[in-house]
């Protein structure tokens, strides 16, 4: 029976890891083709003609950050008889009042102010019911926290010439990336699909997605592609595969650049991984097997597959980082040849190649090589523990999303940190009751730390620098979790 139990939690173990390298060898392919288009920089020709351009901005309940927004849009470069700016407004606190007055300020600037009595939709409603009214032929989207440069237009419409593209999208940088070690971890991640991921798939040709905000729209693509719909938390990734489907084309730009907030806590981080998590889950549940069966080539699939599941990446890492003590434990009794572990040591591979894909991107976006190596040295480690210590939290998003659990679109409150008008004790928008998996993160800091206490103690180290980083990215989770949720109390 030993034996049985053994092997069964080895093979559970040795699945995961084979699971996890081939999630790396997709990335790595994106990383060589990152590598093949970096230094490419396309200059459309200058468009004689300027089209109608409307942007949109979906608001709900951000005071902190809507009278800055409104600031940014003021300075746009684009003819104004030609621009259109939709502020669509759902909140139902002072901000309503903050966004009226402000626009006050520019009455000649072609603000149109439209307020939602309810969140039918969420930000998908919102979207699809100013474009019922946009005057633009082309559509351009900025969340609250982002400050969008004056010639963000200028740069970006251009690119449209080509009839068949459907949509722009721009590099997020980060103005508060600095603030904390959470904000630098989140750019950490967040430079790598921007910069490898997202320049890698549309270097192949593969599908890759609008990313929310800091993008443009035609708007025939959306009409065509079927309009906002809001049967997933995310939108965006959604309209993003309905459009490529019908064989809309998507361009790419990292060298423009949208600066945007990070969330500074990790309350308000989980919120964000849990919608981002959940709603990719809800997308690879609608949209996997239309593509499979797309006439696609099968690059294209395959990569569509990866970048669909990409979020189920959290359910392999909890399942094997469980299965591992297991393995641990039937090694140390002898249970397990030491040859199937010396084996498994072959999927390492996989963990150095998404290493890689970090620490070039943490490179590209960053000046002084050595500095940046320096820098990189300390954070790489950091962020691939405490991404280890999210996987509870986000496995549960995974798993309602892959089962067709229904929950209501939670927006990730903003802070304004740049300009310190909002301090942390005193947002309004941060009360977040505790999740049962914060619990758990705590729960099982303990179970690896004792893992390590009894590697050392031992002299049997196996798995000891993987439990070691486990045991750490579950302990710092746990400890700014409920930090964060005490915030709001």
């Amino acid at each position: 029976m030993p034996d049985i139990i053994s092997y069964f939690f080895l093979m559970v173990y040795l699945l995961g890891m084979l699971l996890i390298l081939g999630y790396a060898l997709a990335q790595g392919h994106l990383l060589f083709n990152f590598w093949k288009a970096r230094k490419k920089n396309p200059k459309p020709d200058n468009i004689i003609e300027l089209p109608r351009v409307t942007i949109q901005l979906p608001i709900f309940n951000e005071q902190y950050v809507a009278e800055r927004l409104i600031e940014a849009i003021t300075k746009i470069q684009y003819p104004l008889d030609k621009l259109e700016v939709q502020i669509l407004d759902d909140s139902t606190d002072e901000t309503q009042d903050l966004i009226r007055e402000k626009i006050k300020g520019f009455p000649d600037f072609p603000f149109v102010y439209i307020h939602r009595e309810n969140r039918k939709g969420f930000k998908a409603g919102a979207l699809k019911e100013g474009l019922e009214k946009a005057k633009g032929e082309f559509i351009a989207i900025f969340d609250a926290d982002f400050l969008p440069s004056p010639d963000f237009l200028q740069k970006t419409i251009p690119h449209f010439q080509n009839p068949k593209v459907g949509m722009v999208q721009t590099r997020w940088t980060h103005i508060n990336e600095s603030y904390s070690l959470l904000t630098r971890l989140q750019a950490f991640a967040l430079d790598a699909h921007f910069l490898i991921e997202q320049v890698g798939r549309n270097t192949l040709g593969a599908f890759i997605n609008f990313n929310g905000t800091g993008g443009v729209w035609r708007k025939e693509c959306i009409l065509d592609a079927g309009n906002w719909e809001d049967d997933t938390l995310t939108e965006d990734l959604d309209l993003s595969y309905r459009a490529q489907k019908k064989g809309w084309k998507f361009i790419y730009r990292p060298e423009i650049e949208s600066p945007a907030e990070l969330p500074p806590i990790m309350s308000a981080i989980k919120s964000q991984q849990f919608r981002w998590n959940k709603g990719g889950a809800e997308c690879a549940k609608k949209h996997a097997s239309s593509v499979l069966q797309a006439d696609l080539p099968v690059k294209t699939k395959l990569h569509a597959m990866a970048h669909l599941f990409n979020s189920s990446i959290f359910l392999v890492i909890l399942t094997v980082s469980l299965a591992s003590i297991a393995v641990w434990w039937m090694g140390f009794q002898g249970f397990i040849s030491t040859k199937w572990t010396q084996f498994a040591g072959i999927f390492l591979i996989g963990f150095v190649i998404i290493a890689l894909v970090y620490l070039i991107s943490y490179f590209y976006s960053k000046k002084g090589f050595f500095k940046s190596l320096l820098e990189a040295v300390f954070i790489l480690p950091l962020f691939l523990s405490v991404s280890m210590g999210m996987a509870v939290h986000n496995s549960q998003a995974v798993w309602e999303g892959l089962t067709g659990k229904k929950s209501p679109f939670i927006r990730t409150p903003k802070f304004n940190l740049e300009s310190r008008k909002s301090s942390l004790r005193n947002n309004l928008y941060l009360k977040f009751p505790m999740p049962a998996t914060t619990w758990a993160e705590g729960f099982l800091a303990l179970i690896f730390l004792v893992m390590v206490i009894l590697a050392i103690q031992s002299g049997y180290y196996l798995f000891l620098p993987f439990h070691a980083m486990l045991a750490f990215g579950y302990g710092l989770v746990f400890f700014t979790s409920f930090r964060s949720y005490s915030l709001g109390k």
